[in-house]
């Protein structure tokens, strides 16, 4: 039976946890701040920061810096007329995450004796099992602040994807898109659906692709054809370990909205045993209406080397892609995502070809790779294994000027409280919700917690807790988050 991994919240209004970020001034200082919109009142409520600058041209934060611009408000703010009866504006929420700008003179680094003296009593919570390792690092200087054997390997769980994305963005660019083609034979007898590795494709891309494939058949006036499927860009098994599973599909390089069997966009739900063969034959169904007249069965097939396109689909670019992989914790993507990375260093787009190219391109970034075996892209299998120091390293890159590329790898990061898999968290008295980027992990008694927040310094610090052994996970969350609050000093604690 497979284990239960995280499962991230559901939120139809808002299907990928995206956030837009306000920017306001509270006691002579910036922070950036969420606005859920509301009808009747507009209310304002604060939640985490962008971290770093940096060339937002798509993705969850698009056009953030102009929204900051134009907004200058703090929660409670009265945004127009009060209606009769209506309740007053909420009051202003705590202060959030500053901006990481290289511009702003901040005070001297964190004292590491006295965040190992504010972390001893918690690293050492029973609830977090039988092995904790840690690693806390100021990411301006790269010097570790803290550590607790921040070389030993651990059983990532999610934090892994973490790895995957730097690589995938590292090796393709924000800006890469995964394009799916439809290929027509030369005696245009033939057409091909050919999967580039797109996941994230859906009924309404079908459709399109239909409708170009069909004008290009009118155009050429011949008559019924046959269709076939192209899979061959990835290779080696389809199956995770773990599968089949509800918490990820089959791996091949063509399937239709995750190979979900019901409108879910994100968490576990049931899924196609043969997702290619299912996109093939809603695509054949979508010719069809498109006025095609396609004979026979889709079957698989390579497209003749001769073959011209006749229709292509581009998924949303890679940095959409990671933020999506990040605050959902889509297995799905990051899979995907390890097999482009795979394809591009010119290794084979199967799980050994995705583990010795993400693993190369994490060498290449200069980063702690001792130890680390990346058994998969997603954190599923319980073999992979990182150290703390790789993961607060990854993110210190990301967050890097000289390195803008990488910087959706902190953005996609789920805001405490707030979005994707933190959005029922640190809701508890902390103090620390909005104040903490982080990606989490869940496996059957492994529990990890990784990612950003700034200091009473104003400091960008990266942080990496893995913990194994633990018996009740929604206990060893709630010590994982104590420890990222105190992280954040006098802010993420209580009165």
């Amino acid at each position: 039976m497979a284990e239960p991994v995280e499962e991230p919240s559901n939120r139809p209004s808002d299907p990928w946890g995206r956030i837009k970020n306000l920017k306001s001034k509270r006691s002579g200082s910036n922070t950036w701040q969420v606005v859920a919109g509301s009808t009747a009142l507009g209310l304002v409520v604060a939640t985490g920061a962008v971290l770093a600058a940096g060339p937002w041209d798509n993705g969850q934060r698009k056009a953030e810096r102009q929204l900051a611009a134009a907004e200058d408000r703090t929660g409670g703010a009265h945004h127009g007329r009060t209606l009769p009866g209506a309740p007053e504006p909420a009051p202003s929420a705590p202060a959030v995450l500053g901006a990481l700008d290289t511009a702003v003179t901040r005070s001297a680094p964190q004292d590491p004796a006295s965040l190992r003296t504010a972390l001893a009593p918690l690293i050492g919570a029973p609830e977090l099992g039988t092995r904790t390792t840690a690693s806390v690092i100021d990411t301006a200087t790269g010097k570790q602040l803290y550590g607790r054997a921040p070389a030993t390997p651990m059983t990532p769980a999610s934090t892994i994807k973490i790895a995957t994305v730097v690589a995938a963005l590292s090796a393709l660019g924000p800006d890469h898109r995964i394009a799916t083609t439809v290929r027509l034979s030369e005696d245009a007898r033939t057409l091909t659906l050919v999967g580039g590795g797109d996941p994230t494709l859906s009924p309404a891309d079908l459709t399109s692709l239909a409708a170009s494939a069909a004008k290009a058949l009118r155009e050429d006036g011949k008559g019924p054809v046959r269709l076939t499927y192209d899979t061959s860009r990835y290779t080696g098994p389809v199956l995770h370990p773990i599968s089949p599973n509800t918490n990820i599909a089959p791996v091949t390089a063509l399937m239709v909205n995750e190979g979900r069997l019901d409108d879910s966009d994100r968490g576990p739900a049931q899924r196609s045993e043969d997702p290619a063969g299912d996109a093939a034959r809603a695509f054949a169904a979508e010719l069809e209406k498109a006025g095609a007249e396609v004979t026979g069965a889709p079957r698989e097939a390579r497209a003749a080397g001769k073959a011209r396109t006749v229709a292509t689909h581009h998924s949303a670019p890679l940095s959409a892609l990671v933020e999506r992989t990040l605050t959902n914790s889509d297995n799905d993507i990051s899979e995907a995502l390890a097999r482009q990375t795979a394809i591009a260093k010119g290794e084979s787009a199967d799980f050994a070809g995705a583990r010795r190219a993400v693993t190369a391109e994490l060498r290449k970034l200069q980063v702690p790779t001792e130890g680390a075996h990346l058994a998969d892209g997603s954190g599923l299998d319980r073999e992979g294994k990182v150290t703390a120091a790789l993961l607060t390293t990854l993110l210190a890159r990301a967050a890097d000027p000289e390195r803008p590329g990488l910087r959706h790898a902190l953005t996609g990061l789920p805001v405490a409280g707030f979005s994707g898999t933190l959005s029922t968290r640190y809701r508890d008295g902390t103090g620390a919700t909005g104040l903490i980027r982080a990606k989490t992990g869940t496996l059957t008694g492994v529990n990890s917690l990784s990612g950003t927040v700034i200091d009473p310094q104003g400091r960008l610090l990266a942080f990496a807790f893995l913990a194994s052994g633990s018996e009740v996970p929604a206990e060893a969350e709630a010590a994982l988050d104590a420890l990222a609050a105190e992280l954040t000093g006098g802010a993420g604690r209580e009165d």
